[in-house]
């Protein structure tokens, strides 16, 4: 597990929702015993969009809501894709995930993900994941 791998959360209030990881931990820390990552992944996928829409209805539909956490690599399924050309590392750090920063780096992250949901880029990370 490497950061910009896009991974699937299996546990919690997250699962089943891609994710890409930001910082890894190979070793446990104080705080948390076991091998973690950071992610940041999409709660809430945006809708679906149609050519008669006006535009309020687009940006309405186009809200992308993100999250941000410190996940045990066991409730991780790594997956093949790569997301490189989205750089988290600057937004999020390893004081991020505290309740009390969490919603600051949200409003960081979501602007950045619905700016690449709507150029196109990674269509498949965006889109609701189906099962």
């Amino acid at each position: 597990m490497k950061s910009g791998k896009v991974v699937i959360v299996l546990k919690g209030k997250y699962a089943g929702k891609k994710a890409v990881i930001v910082k890894t931990f190979d070793e446990a820390t104080d705080k948390k015993p076991y091998p973690h990552a950071i992610v940041v992944g999409i709660d809430r996928a945006p809708l679906e969009v149609t050519k008669g829409m006006s535009k309020k209805k687009i940006a309405q539909r186009s809200r992308i809501r993100p999250f941000i956490k410190a996940i045990n690599y066991n409730h991780l399924l790594p997956t093949r894709y790569n997301l490189d050309n989205i750089d988290f590392k600057n937004i999020v750090s390893d004081e991020s995930v505290l309740p009390s920063n969490r919603q600051k780096i949200k409003r960081k992250v979501k602007p950045i993900l619905e700016e690449s949901h709507l150029s196109g880029e990674n269509k498949w990370f965006v889109s609701k994941l189906r099962f």
